[in-house]
């Protein structure tokens, strides 16, 4: 007799269907197949245990069980409560007549509970696309695709739980996390944004600062903080979380999915509602940067900062490699991780925010404090290479404040009136990009540029003089006339005008020597 359970497993953000093939014949011993790895090779020690401990025999006789393709790399736990179903069907021991038509997986713990596994979202989105009658998780895994309503998605906790809906005896209503009566329950439960993260009215002046983080939020574009140490550099990054607009569905169920993936967990059940802030120490490897692994590659940091900001603390202190790896995925938008048997490419549209001191000792520009030399401040900010700055819209120098003006706690904006001024530039290029694959200006290539940011005689004639006198690349020239179009938006202008070409070189200062500042 042979009984098939259907299970999945994940490559980059999209699941793959596996079939689980169980068989029992005359002879001894349980052989797996199909290209498993050790930690699915070790699952049948562990179902053993599992089944033995709630009762169930180990039949006597020549077990095989196959997952297949079998040229398709497998690895995880997630297959043991499947080989455990199989063993229990094959052999007669529990009647479930629904067992092909289900998505099934979980790690099975030797009490015969089922424990969370990764990728739960991509699992649940391909047995949508398979259109099965339901998916089958742990608990705490089904709850990331709770907001998923074209099929029951069932919570469980043990291998009993899981019987009990494949027998088709018991209304197992209770346990559909996507049910209405869970779903209204799960919505009350949910909290409000993390209070932790920084709002601006508690940021004392940069407001040259804050207009620029303004800017870079409103058409996504990348940005560099220079200036001395504890001057908010790292308070204005954490704020800009607040400004963002909200994911849209689509955003937040591709970001969702890298986080499954990653196996990292978010505050909310469901999908993800807040963009993410990612802040790896600038010591980190460039593996967990990109992303990687042996045969099963997994995110790094900049695809978990997908659709949110990646922030980038001294940034001169990091490696070169480190700074030079940023180059690819801020262009393309994504990362392709290559290995022998293996390519996984892994979205990465994310904004970074980088920050820096302006040289060793931390000081230039703030009167008679620095101690480094010339030489050593032009060798400092060097370690940014020219291709990498071409990459970053915005380059902003932070001063210190006086020390009245942080006694005195001026009041500044708050995030939610920024944030609305950001949303609305937004939804202006969220109409204008209508069809065209992309939501931002910082998006746009160079067909979209000639067609959405023309430019008038004067513009022309400035821009050109500026490229004549500055140096300007042609990479730093489209992304100005990007970062102006983005200007005009937040002015709601419908045409780039001299003033907004004049804001966005401004924001371009390190193209020139330091010694002219």
């Amino acid at each position: 007799m042979l009984v098939n359970i259907i299970s999945a497993k994940c490559e980059g953000i999209t699941a793959l269907e596996v079939d689980v093939e169980v068989d029992m014949v005359n002879g001894i011993g349980i052989h797996l197949v199909g290209l498993a790895d050790i930690a699915v090779k070790e699952s049948l020690l562990r179902t053993m245990t599992a089944l033995q401990s709630m009762g169930y025999r180990i039949p006597g006789r020549k077990i095989v069980i196959n997952l297949a393709p079998a040229d398709l790399h497998k690895s995880g736990s997630g297959y043991d409560v499947a080989i455990a179903l199989g063993i229990l069907a094959v052999s007669g021991q529990v009647e479930l007549p629904l067992l092909g038509k289900y998505m099934i997986m979980g790690e099975l713990g030797l009490d015969g509970t089922v424990r969370e596994i990764r990728g739960a979202l991509p699992i649940a989105d391909l047995a949508i696309q398979l259109k099965l009658a339901g998916c089958i998780l742990p608990e705490r895994s089904a709850m990331e695709a709770y907001e998923f309503d074209a099929l029951p998605i069932f919570g469980v906790r043990t291998l009993e739980d899981i019987i009990r809906i494949l027998s088709g005896k018991d209304d197992c209503g209770e346990l559909i996390v996507n049910g209405p009566g869970n779903r209204q329950k799960v919505a009350e439960e949910e909290t409000e944004t993390d209070r932790s993260i920084m709002d601006f009215e508690d940021i004392c002046g940069q407001y040259q600062a804050k207009r620029g983080v303004e800017i870079a939020c409103a058409g996504g574009h990348n940005v560099l903080l220079i200036g001395p140490p504890g001057i908010g550099k790292s308070s204005i990054a954490n704020a800009m979380v607040k400004i963002l607009p909200p994911m849209t569905r689509e955003e937040s169920i591709q970001t969702s999915k890298i986080w499954s993936v990653a196996g990292k967990d978010w505050k909310h059940k469901g999908l993800m509602k807040t963009r993410p802030f990612r802040a790896p120490h600038y010591t980190s490897s460039p593996a967990s940067i990109i992303g990687g692994g042996g045969d099963n590659i997994v995110p790094g940091e900049i695809s978990l900062a997908h659709n949110g900001i990646f922030f980038a603390d001294e940034f001169c202190e990091a490696p070169k490699k480190m700074l030079e790896i940023l180059r690819g995925p801020m262009e393309d938008r994504k990362v392709t991780i290559s290995r022998l048997r293996s390519r996984i490419e892994y979205p990465s549209n994310f904004m970074l925010v980088a920050a820096t001191n302006p040289c060793p000792c931390g000081y230039y520009g703030e009167g008679d404090r620095c101690t480094c030399s010339p030489g050593k401040r032009d060798a400092y900010l060097a370690k940014l290479s020219g291709p990498l700055m071409d990459r970053i819209d915005l380059q902003i120098w932070m001063h210190s404040l006086p020390p009245g003006s942080l006694i005195a706690g001026q009041k500044a904006e708050s995030s939610a009136v920024i944030a609305r001024r950001v949303k609305a530039a937004r939804e202006i290029q969220q109409k204008r990009f209508a069809g065209e694959g992309i939501t931002t200006n910082s998006e746009m290539n160079l067909k979209q540029i000639r067609k959405f940011c023309l430019l008038n005689e004067s513009c022309r004639t400035y821009l050109e003089k500026m490229m004549e006198n500055v140096g300007f690349s042609a990479r730093a020239c489209t992304r100005l006339i990007k970062l102006a179009r983005t200007i005009a938006d937040l002015d709601q202008s419908t045409d780039i005008q001299r003033k907004h070409l004049t804001e966005a070189i401004s924001y371009r200062f390190l193209d020139k020597h330091l010694t002219d500042l």
